[in-house]
């Protein structure tokens, strides 16, 4: 087998450096200086052989291996992945000469098959390893893979600050109302480009571990306010204006893609995740804000992330994407984000103008230039020289009336960004004031029923912290005698760790019951009874007893087993993440009222 468990292309700036370029995971090796250098070296002899300048080379330790990342053009990824895995395992075998059958093989094997779809026409695909001949095929890949004739046209484009995305058959410049594609069978001169036309539309980016969704349903909230036509994409789809064109997690590069392809969008509001950040890298340019909710425990064991600090390594890389003067928003509680910030000069060469926002009254006092944050129960907008008083947050319907924490930050995480694309606080102010009143603003967050006499809430809560602010609420709901309930399970791409601290969040709040289900939509890996398995033994190791313990095998029928046990004044916590089974629990819920 090859020492490294995933090799990608980055099709955009990522958490090692601004742009595209390479990556490898590295495992089961001994990952030491000595093999950073053979590499770096090595990767630096062939960009020197293909002419690039400075190329930018970052090696980065971690838990379980190592990660090499070379950055590269646009249009020579494919070899770059090539002299990426070449220089690891050349140095590898001058490390250790008697690997080298085993390694030569299981490279040739891995790169034949990881060629299929993305290989330029005509390219060997067997790779050499001796460095003379290695570098003479680099240069033959290069010319293969090389878009000369579109090389004036990129260089127009950046003169003129717009974005692009280099696309299978085609060059997209710009986006939304602005964009305009350029057919790479046939480019045009760049004097026949239609450049007046071409524009950007006013952009967001929204990451985070928690709150992403609803904080990019309010900032598209806020553009449609404005007037503008807007498309956002997130976790439950793509949408433009209210209308869902594409249905299922898009909170990846394909949903972000899909908004900016959309000629009829004047705003775009696209919700950034961590895999597709890792995987591919943000394709995203000149972005006006980015925002970055809060950085909690989740995925870890995922390309190299084992800890907060990687992970908010891994968010921050939307700061690569702002454009000169964007705003990169960031939550001022969050002790991870605000320790990484004087990173990102290094990392990209510049830091961006900051704002900061926070669900507290004091923790935004020394914000001088753009800051949102609580005053005397009200929701406090800082920009520039002026303050904006935006309502009481007990009166905003998302915060249930204050009790959701978490949500008066989302709110003020939206206000900033919302101010950043130009949007007056008074749209803002009447947008908050109603935000959360229908099911429909922020469908599968914080939805709340009444179901014979018991309060239902339906949320997505998905990892500890999530889970922890979503219990907290339903805390505050409970009133004696009442009960609470809990539906417990998560996905199966999570350490066993990470599992069993969800369940010591859940015995945390001292349910009367938790039932216990399958998350049948997201096994991911996991076989059937593994993830209710861990959890119910890490329950009972808490002492939770069993008589307040029941299962389930499918989302629904947790739903309908609590519903089933419920009296009137219980709080049922219902976290439900498929999206099918949630449109289930609602017909269901509408039917037991």
């Amino acid at each position: 087998m090859v020492p490294f468990e995933d090799s990608r292309r980055l099709l955009g700036s990522n958490p090692y450096f601004r742009g595209a370029g390479a990556a490898l995971e590295v495992i089961g090796e001994t990952c030491d200086a000595a093999l950073i250098r053979g590499w770096r070296a090595r990767v630096e002899r062939a960009a020197h052989r293909l002419g690039w300048a400075a190329p930018r080379v970052v090696a980065r330790a971690h838990a379980s291996g190592l990660t090499l990342a070379l950055g590269a053009p646009e249009d020579a990824l494919f070899v770059a992945t090539e002299i990426n895995e070449w220089a690891l395992i050349a140095t590898l075998i001058e490390r250790d000469p008697a690997r080298a059958p085993a390694l030569e093989q299981a490279l040739r094997v891995y790169a034949r098959n990881a060629a299929a779809g993305v290989a330029p026409a005509g390219a060997d695909l067997d790779p050499v390893l001796e460095e003379a001949q290695a570098l003479a095929r680099f240069e033959h890949l290069a010319r293969l893979e090389r878009r000369t004739a579109l090389r004036a046209v990129l260089e127009q484009a950046a003169r003129r600050g717009l974005s692009h995305r280099l696309e299978e058959s085609r060059l997209v410049l710009g986006s939304g109302a602005g964009l305009h594609a350029v057919h790479l069978g046939s480019p045009p001169p760049t004097e026949q480009i239609p450049w007046d036309g071409i524009h950007d539309v006013p952009t967001v980016l929204v990451t985070g571990s928690n709150g992403k969704t609803t904080t990019v349903r309010l900032i598209a909230a806020c553009a449609r306010a404005h007037g503008w036509h807007t498309g956002y994409n997130c976790t439950e789809g793509v949408f433009i204006d209210e209308q869902a064109v594409e249905q299922g997690d898009y909170s990846g590069p394909a949903g972000a893609r899909r908004v900016l392809d959309e000629t009829g969008i004047q705003a775009a509001v696209l919700e950034t995740a961590r895999g597709g950040i890792l995987r591919r890298g943000i394709t995203v340019e000149h972005a006006r804000a980015a925002v970055v909710t809060n950085v909690s425990a989740d995925h870890f064991g995922e390309y190299g992330i084992h800890d907060l600090e990687a992970l908010a390594r891994v968010k921050l890389a939307v700061a690569a994407a702002l454009a000169p003067d964007g705003l990169l928003i960031l939550n001022a509680d969050d002790a991870a984000l605000r320790a990484q910030v004087g990173e990102l000069k290094v990392r990209y060469g510049a830091t961006p103008a900051l704002a900061w926002f926070s669900a507290t009254s004091d923790a935004c006092a020394e914000c001088a230039t753009a800051s949102c944050a609580v005053s005397s129960g009200r929701l406090q907008l800082a920009w520039h020289e002026s303050r904006h008083d935006l309502g009481s947050i007990e009166e905003m319907p998302l915060t249930l009336a204050g009790l959701a924490s978490y949500n008066v930050a989302n709110l003020a995480a939206a206000a900033l960004a919302a101010a950043a694309l130009g949007i007056a606080p008074a749209t803002l102010r009447a947008v908050f004031a109603r935000f959360g009143s229908s099911a429909v603003d922020n469908p599968g967050r914080l939805m709340r029923y009444t179901v014979r006499g018991a309060t239902a809430l339906l949320d997505y809560a998905h990892n500890p912290d999530g889970l922890r602010g979503f219990l907290a609420v339903a805390a505050r709901l409970r009133r004696d005698p009442s009960r609470l309930a809990v539906l417990l399970g998560t996905a199966g791409n999570r350490l066993d760790a990470d599992i069993e601290e969800l369940a010591r969040v859940a015995a945390h709040f001292r349910p009367d019951l938790i039932v216990i289900k399958e998350n049948e939509a997201h096994l991911r890996g996991r076989a059937v009874g593994e993830v209710p398995g861990i959890l119910a033994a890490e329950l009972r190791r808490l002492g939770v007893p069993d008589s307040s313990l029941l299962f389930a095998a499918s989302e629904l029928e947790a739903a309908r087993r609590v519903l089933e046990w419920a009296r009137p004044g219980d709080v049922l916590a219902m976290p439900v993440h498929g999206a099918g089974a949630r449109t289930a629990v609602l017909e269901l819920i509408a039917a037991a009222r």
